[in-house]
């Protein structure tokens, strides 16, 4: 009887992985994050100061929302002193100035979405058929220096701009016109606050779509021109698709933040005569929850406010996906 041996591998060889059918069995390569960290602690390190922003400015403050459920005192406990449920959310539902400034709100994120999201595209298109590098560079340059501006000194300037004895009111005597009270006017609020969005916000919002113009392969409009293709129609088939995830992204952003319009600026701009247009959420949160010092009250509407945009984000960033395709997430 004859028994079959199998050999040894001689000692300091290392034995061949083990065969399948498909092949060898190969091992991923395990690299712990200690090591990760020990090689590139340099870069790291650049995160501590955002994530510890992040952190303390957004996430713990995140806590106090448990007094929209509680009852708070100032002086007493940090976290409210006694639990009431949902009182106050009942009370700003049944809150007729609430409804009046939660539509302001959306009336004023509207007009905000309708005419500062396009005109940086428009704007960005016209400067990339500019051919004289001086005129584009200089009209970039005029076009995004008021977002360097604070929001104080543009409404400073808008305020002065719009007096009784301003600069408009003069130019409208030139023609026999009355001087307009802008100012104190309500039905003229919604139009002095989009345009000065349009003047702060539309040349910073064109070096974006810049950059993406800066991506198109070159390539396409040669193929474009070859077809027949006129400029419009370069523009319409390769431009505009080229800067789509650019716009897409924006987009959801901007609708992201469609409740959260301007605080500081409408807080600068508006007076008691202008409220019935241009009190805000924002601003009514303000008055009640530091003035008024209801607290809990204010933090129920914030936290209603949040859940809208949060929701509002999430449904755009689906459409977004299933439409065309681009999302954030």
């Amino acid at each position: 009887m004859s028994t079959s041996t199998t050999s040894a591998p001689p000692p300091g060889t290392q034995q061949p992985p083990p065969k399948t059918r498909h092949g060898p069995v190969r091992r991923p390569a395990r690299r712990g994050w200690r090591r990760a960290l020990r090689r590139d602690w340099q870069l790291y390190s650049l995160a501590v100061l955002p994530l510890l922003f992040f952190l303390v400015f957004r996430y713990l403050p995140m806590i106090g929302n448990v007094i929209a459920f509680r009852r708070f005192e100032p002086g007493g406990s940090l976290l409210g002193e006694h639990w009431v449920g949902l009182r106050y959310v009942e009370m700003f539902l049944s809150d007729p100035t609430f409804w009046q400034v939660f539509r302001n709100t959306l009336w004023l994120g509207a007009l905000t979405l309708v005419f500062c999201f396009p005109i940086p595209i428009v704007l960005a298109l016209l400067l990339n058929e500019v051919r004289r590098t001086s005129l584009k560079r200089f009209v970039q340059s005029v076009s995004y220096l008021p977002h360097f501006l604070s929001v104080v000194i543009v409404a400073g300037i808008t305020m002065q701009m719009l007096a009784t004895d301003g600069p408009v009111n003069h130019m409208l005597g030139w023609f026999g016109h009355e001087p307009i009270r802008f100012i104190q006017e309500p039905e003229w609020f919604r139009t002095i606050y989009v345009g000065s969005e349009i003047w702060q916000t539309a040349g910073w919002g064109t070096i974006l779509y810049l950059a993406a113009l800066t991506t198109i392969d070159d390539d396409l409009y040669e193929a474009a021109r070859i077809d027949g293709a006129n400029r419009w129609q370069q523009i319409w088939h390769v431009t505009l698709p080229g800067i789509r995830p650019t716009m897409i992204t924006l987009l959801i952003l901007n609708i992201g933040t469609f409740l959260a319009v301007g605080f500081e600026k409408i807080l600068l701009l508006y007076n008691p005569l202008t409220y019935p247009t241009a009190d805000v959420v924002s601003t009514y949160l303000y008055r009640t929850g530091v003035e008024s010092n209801s607290f809990s009250y204010a933090a129920a509407i914030g936290l209603f406010e949040a859940i809208v945009g949060l929701v509002l984000i999430t449904s755009a960033n689906q459409l977004s996906r299933r439409t065309v395709g681009t999302s954030l997430w």
